[in-house]
């Protein structure tokens, strides 16, 4: 009898343990396994490329929204200055 309990605990003991390694976390596992992934020094440089490329515009993007903010605020300033000549009226002697 034991070992009909035994068969039948490793029976349903498969299932378990399939669904365990396919899972992300039985994938997690293998990859903690297999050790540090080498990258090889080309993508690496690229990577650093691209994060300098990003700040850049980022920078480049908060510049020209100050710019917008700068024009908004002289074309506002032409718009509602009054409507004087700018020279002063000529004096006829």
């Amino acid at each position: 009898m034991a070992i009909l309990g035994l068969i039948v605990l490793a029976a349903l003991l498969i299932p378990v343990a399939v669904v365990l390694v396919d899972s992300p976390i039985g994938r997690a596992l293998a990859r903690r396994l297999e050790g540090p992934t080498i990258v090889p020094p080309e993508i690496g440089a690229l990577v650093k490329r691209i994060e300098t490329l990003e700040i850049e515009v980022d920078d480049l993007g908060r510049s020209l929204e100050g710019l917008r903010e700068e024009n908004q605020f002289l074309q506002k300033l032409i718009e509602d200055s009054p409507a004087r000549p700018t020279l002063p009226p000529r004096q006829d002697s």
